[in-house]
């Protein structure tokens, strides 16, 4: 991924999402052949020449300071995690593009012990790009029941939490919300981008989701950023029937998470939950009818 083309899309869509009216900017009636604020009105905001910050959404305008790209940060009205992003992406602009495969992800033993911790609890380890790594019993059950439960301990075959928000039938109908889901998913990964925009594998994966999904294409271009911290979902599961769960991403690392489901102390939810223990693979008979013991 080329940091300066990055850092140029990244600019350009965040500027025609701020309209003159939600920061004071006069427009005098006249009617506007482009949405958002133009790169004359957003440079004085900014504090920078016209010609500077021209340069800069153009790729022409390297080693922009810290503080500029602050200043640049405020006039766009960018929260604490898209300012964080604008400065990975100009740092990337600043060098050549390597465009290298990391080698295959493992999951840390220290995590491996923290989800072994966690056997009670749903929970699956991803890799930076959003490659299942390891679940538990009870995460295997609530996120990819209908999936083999082994296929996290082959790099060949893992699944991509991106592929199966935007790729998987089965996953779509897990979220009551699936847009709000869907947008957790692309902004992350638009952080993980800036991050590291030599990763070709990463590269792969947007190309692909972009070509099979037109809404993960039209997602991806708005340049939305967030990390994926902390959301509560409502989900449909096939087996335990609807649920509310909070769905906590704690790192292990810059490249390493673990995703837990909690939910409310004494909800149904709660009880629910419970019985994903229990669960063997939907479509496992015996998997079933432990969970009917259970109830």
């Amino acid at each position: 991924m080329d940091g300066k083309v990055q850092l140029g899309d990244f600019l350009r869509a965040r500027r025609s999402q701020l309209l003159p009216e939600q920061i004071g900017v006069p427009t005098y009636g006249e009617r506007r052949r482009v949405p958002g604020l133009r790169r004359e009105e957003l440079a004085l905001l900014a504090g920078v020449s016209v010609s500077y910050y021209t340069r800069l959404e153009q790729g022409h305008s390297l080693n922009a300071s810290p503080q500029v790209l602050d200043a640049i940060a405020r006039a766009l009205r960018l929260e604490e995690t898209e300012r964080l992003h604008l400065h990975d992406l100009a740092a990337s602009a600043n060098g050549p593009a390597r465009g290298r495969r990391p080698a295959a992800e493992r999951m840390a033993r220290a995590t491996g012990q923290l989800l072994e911790a966690l056997a009670h609890v749903p929970a699956i380890v991803t890799g930076r790009r959003g490659d299942v790594l390891a679940w538990n019993r009870p995460g295997h059950a609530l996120f990819a029941g209908h999936l083999d439960p082994g296929s996290a301990d082959r790099p060949g075959e893992r699944p991509n939490m991106a592929r199966l928000v935007f790729l998987d039938a089965h996953t779509r109908d897990l979220y009551a919300d699936w847009p709000a889901k869907a947008r957790a998913v692309v902004g992350n990964l638009r952080l993980v981008a800036g991050r590291y925009p030599d990763d070709l594998a990463l590269h792969t994966l947007v190309g692909e989701l972009s070509s099979k999904s037109a809404d993960f294409a039209s997602m991806w271009a708005d340049h939305r950023v967030r990390a994926c911290a902390v959301a509560t979902y409502d989900m449909r599961h096939p087996l335990l029937g609807p649920l509310t769960v909070t769905q906590q991403t704690l790192s292990q690392g810059p490249s390493q998470n673990i995703v837990v489901a909690t939910t409310e102390p004494g909800s149904p939810a709660r009880t629910a939950l419970a019985l994903l223990a229990h669960v063997g693979p939907q479509g496992d008979p015996a998997g079933q009818e432990a969970l009917a013991n259970a109830g």
